[in-house]
């Protein structure tokens, strides 16, 4: 266990769980998103985008307990990545949501939905885990999995991005102007799986200096 001058910080700890549950909570709003008719999909968004203003107002008060606190809980280069990993999770979701919504689609390929509950299991395990963060040792089994999680992210997106580009010859045709504008929203949820897999690496960071 890493040398502490002085006993550290601890409500870093809630205000991470907080916002790894308001992530759920995000993915939530998104997959329902997702599932709706285009005409009901606007507000729906609305409610994503409220997750993601929470989640701002999460990560400014986790910076400003990081400037005035001496001795943090673990290093302060740590609690930024953690922070920001966190953080781009709920940008990523609100903006893939405002896509769908903004460039008015219709019916979303399956894929979207593969992608979208990938990232539900991500974050569910993310919202559970992290209340362990203050024994970061016993979260190996977390990190594993999201990694994993993550993996399966890369292959949804794969699949339906050649899906996208190289359509099957009995598909139904789709213009090109909404196969560019699916392509924007599924890298968006990619994204949104490297971010996941950014906050599982470093709490394994995490992990290896605190042992």
């Amino acid at each position: 266990m890493a040398f502490r001058l002085a006993p550290h910080e601890r409500g870093f700890y809630p205000l991470f769980t907080r916002a790894a549950e308001n992530i759920a909570v995000a993915v939530e709003g998104l997959a329902k998103v997702v599932a709706a008719e285009p005409a009901e999909r606007a507000a729906l968004a609305a409610l994503v985008k409220d997750a993601e203003n929470v989640g701002d107002d999460l990560t400014h008060e986790i910076y400003l307990k990081l400037n005035s606190t001496f001795v943090t809980p673990f290093d302060r280069e740590d609690i930024y990545r953690l922070t920001g990993a966190l953080d781009d999770v709920v940008d990523a979701i609100e903006e893939a949501a405002d896509r769908i919504v903004l460039y008015r689609l219709g019916t979303l390929p399956p894929g979207v939905t593969t992608q979208v509950e990938v990232l539900w299991r991500a974050a569910a395990a993310t919202a559970e885990a992290m209340p362990l963060l203050p024994t970061v040792e016993k979260m190996r089994d977390f990190t594993v999995h999201v990694n994993s999680l993550e993996d399966e992210a890369d292959v949804a997106y794969r699949t339906l991005l050649g899906e996208l580009l190289n359509p099957a010859e009995d598909a139904t045709p789709v213009d090109v102007l909404t196969v560019l504008k699916l392509k924007e929203v599924v890298e968006t949820l990619e994204e949104a799986a490297d971010a996941f897999e950014t906050v599982a690496n470093t709490i394994e960071s995490i992990a290896v200096k605190e042992s």
